[in-house]
């Protein structure tokens, strides 16, 4: 019998090119070369179905081609800390935070779904990445997201912001998932391209570490939670093509899944109790690519083979055939690799949870993933060509030739008030407070649940979610993501560094220790050579100052092709930075809620204002070149602030960062309701609107001004006292007052303004 025999010729025939339509292959995602490497890896013309797991295991999405070799960096350069339990490569990483516990936490993005259809878009993003982290053995503890759109008038953002941020409460509050904070951005480039970043954080022992691994022939692979439908098909590549056995001559698929939490919830709940049990081997989420995903990696992760029954997979659309089965991007679907003795104690724990379960093929020792169809073999590989051992592009990077003139033309040429201006000051800050980027979240962050299951300790406005993790010693974790396009336009090594400084600090604000990484990279098309520049050096910036501030990369994410035709959103990186509180109780607000404390500025300030929010906002103008970091700076200030938060040396602490030090007075005013009075140290337009970094503000209760200034003094860390909290209003240098209630009416009617 020949290959095309075994392996059914009615599936070999359609794989075959006619001349009057697209070849099957490219209509699936794959380029001719491709396809002619698939051919040589099989020895054969590869199945309807084979295609299907070949076209999606080596999309850009889920084989990561065009960066993989540009990732490595991550583990090539990873700082040897000790915390790592489990990193890249795995559904997300896991990290040890003391006393027995390990924390697992991951960012992914669900950017082109959330266009099409922002609800849906963005409640599975919710979903797929809770998956991932219960994948890991844990239990999902709070979610985050980091969004950005057009501009905030346009009208198409007033069509995508708020089914986002539906879609987004929806999903974590039925799930019962506190959102402990996020970012929201906008910027012309972002028009007709939104970024949907969804992280999610879980927590376990290091007992129950699991990984994607079908390990043990003989050993049950039992798929469970949701059946399989139409939903998502090649949402990892291409819609499903009508040549798929079953689709039906014409047929169109939705592109984007849909989301059903409450399933969720139940199967959150009942992997918790299989893990109890110790009932499962090995475990794979299903969401980009289904089951062509999960079977492929779980038997090139085991180093084994499979055997799969298809027609055994339940389907809400029986007239779904192979292909499509491995396609569907269904949702709320978990695989598990299960011991014969003790399926029947697996499946009687689904059934108490009403999640459905099945027994769908089994652990081989042959080393090849085979599938059948009724009885026939319709899939035949080694599954580590597909799931590891796919194409990697040699993608040209090439700097814009427009770069330089981009940075040379610096923001000092802007028109800007002088020292004696105090109106315009005055007229500058509430105009920089009042722009979209700086104005007041609370009309997303309303919709979201922060505090439910009762251990946030500080959500949005602050720098950073904290949550407590163990209520008897306060254990804690804090969280925090940043990116700034801007920034990263004008140097994307320098801006992707900014960003993790500027999580670095979030989280330090707080009194964490700033532990680990995971990143969302968000790019466009990488078969343009100056987006594959801006990207390479983002990845090499990330790399090299994970290294420096010591805190590894866990994992994360590649979105590339964001672009509006031939157009690419700035290039946006995304840092999620994890952070250790050793004792939650003695966190650090970002808001003056007490007069008489002491408002100290930390770190240097420098006339940088190369992509910074007021030249933004004012003048529409971006260029010159971003603020220099100083890594040795970043870790001065973090223990400066960890240090003086255990001591209990402040009332408040906030990182300075977009909008610079205006901004983050007056956040802080209104984050406690109470004003301050202060004198700058030198020209007030710089010190008010200067993005540099390393800085904070902070208020030092009274009577702690002195063990304060020794430890800044101990630190080598600049701290200039800048005046003292108390009044209604914010004042500078005398000048100028706004009173708070004017504050808040800038600040916090803005986006409601804008999306009425």
């Amino acid at each position: 019998m020949t290959a095309g025999q075994a392996l059914g010729q009615d599936t070999v025939a359609e794989a075959e090119v006619t001349p009057d339509r697209k070849q099957p292959f490219a209509e699936l995602g794959l380029t001719a070369e491709e396809f002619d490497l698939v051919t040589a890896v099989l020895g054969r013309r590869p199945t309807d179905a084979e295609l299907a797991i070949y076209s999606v295991m080596w999309s850009e999405h889920c084989s990561y081609k065009s960066s993989r070799k540009h990732l490595r960096q991550f583990a090539e350069k990873i700082p040897e800390t000790g915390v790592l339990l489990a990193g890249i490569g795995q559904n997300a990483g896991v990290v040890d935070i003391g006393r027995g516990y390990a924390v697992t936490f991951k960012i992914e993005s669900h950017n082109h779904p959330s266009f099409v259809e922002p609800f849906q878009g963005a409640a599975t993003g919710v979903g797929g990445i809770v998956r991932d982290i219960l994948a890991m053995g844990a239990r999902p503890v709070a979610v985050m997201d980091a969004l950005r759109f057009g501009p905030a008038q346009a009208p198409d953002t007033r069509r995508v912001l708020p089914g986002v941020v539906s879609g987004i409460s929806f999903y974590g509050n039925c799930l019962g998932l506190p959102n402990i904070g996020g970012e929201l951005a906008f910027d012309p480039c972002y028009a007709g391209n939104p970024l949907v970043n969804a992280l999610c954080v879980g927590v376990l022992r290091h007992r129950d570490l699991k990984v994607a691994a079908a390990t043990g022939p003989g050993n049950k692979v039992v798929l469970f939670g949701s059946r399989t439908g139409p939903d998502g098909i090649g949402g990892a590549s291409v819609l499903a093509s009508a040549s798929f056995a079953g689709s039906g001559e014409g047929a169109k698929r939705p592109s984007v899944q849909v989301g059903d939490p409450f399933m969720e919830k139940l199967l959150v709940e009942c992997c918790l109790e299989l893990y109890h049990a110790d009932l499962v081997v090995g475990i794979q989420d299903l969401g980009a690519a289904g089951v062509a995903c999960a079977t492929t990696e779980l038997a090139a992760g085991g180093g084994t083979g499979m055997r799969v029954r298809l027609d055994a997979v339940p389907l809400r659309d029986p007239s779904l055939g192979p292909a499509e089965i491995l396609m569907s991007e269904s949702q709320e679907r978990m695989m598990a690799i299960v011991r014969p003795a003790h399926v029947e104690q697996f499946l009687v724990i689904c059934a108490k949870w009403d999640v459905q379960a099945t027994e769908i093929g089994e652990v081989t020792d042959s080393g090849r993933l085979e599938m059948t169809w009724h009885g026939a073999l319709v899939v035949d590989i080694p599954p580590r060509s597909a799931a590891d051992d796919g194409p990697v592009c040699e993608r040209p990077a090439l700097r814009p030739a427009d770069q330089d003139a981009l940075q040379a033309d610096d923001p000092a040429r802007l028109a800007r008030p002088d020292s004696r201006d105090s109106d315009g000051l005055r007229a500058a800050l509430l105009n920089v407070l009042g722009s979209p980027d700086a104005a007041d979240k609370t009309w997303v962050t309303e919709q979201y649940d922060s505090y439910v299951r009762g251990d946030t300790v500080l959500a949005m406005p602050h720098d950073a979610g904290l949550l407590r993790i163990d209520e008897e010693t306060g254990l804690g974790v804090a969280l925090a993501t940043d990116g700034n396009g801007r920034y990263c336009q004008l140097d994307p090594y320098t801006g992707t560094q900014l960003a993790l400084a500027e999580a670095h600090r979030n989280v330090a604000v707080t009194g964490a220790r700033p532990l680990a990484v995971t990143n969302c990279l968000n790019f466009g098309s990488p078969e343009d050579p100056g987006v594959m520049w801006q990207f390479t050096e983002a990845v090499r910036g990330l790399a090299d100052g994970c290294l420096a501030l010591g805190t590894p990369v866990t994992g994360g994410n590649v979105s590339f092709y964001n672009q509006t035709g031939g157009a690419p959103i700035r290039p946006t990186p995304v840092v999620g930075l994890l952070g250790v509180h050793d004792d939650v109780r003695y966190r650090v607000r970002s808001g003056f809620e007490a007069p008489g404390a002491s408002v100290v500025l930390l770190g240097e300030t420098r006339p940088e204002f190369g992509g910074s929010l007021w030249a933004w906002v004012t003048h529409g103008h971006l260029g010159g070149r971003p603020p220099e970091v100083d890594f040795a700076a970043e870790q001065r200030l973090a223990r400066v602030l960890v240090t003086a938060a255990r001591r209990g040396l402040l009332q408040a602490s906030h990182d300075l960062s977009d909008g610079g030090l205006a901004v983050a007075l007056a956040e802080s005013c209104l984050a406690g309701g109470t004003g301050c009075s202060v004198t700058l140290p030198g020209d007030p337009f710089t010190f008010l609107f200067s993005e540099s970094a390393a800085r904070a503000i902070v208020a030092v209760a009274p009577g702690g001004e002195k063990e304060f200034a020794v430890l800044c003094a101990d630190q080598a860390q600049p701290a200039f006292i800048i005046g003292v909290t108390g009044g209604p209003s914010l004042e500078v240098d005398g000048a100028f007052e706004i009173s708070l209630a004017e504050l808040a009416a800038v600040h916090t009617q803005a986006l409601p303004a804008l999306l009425a």
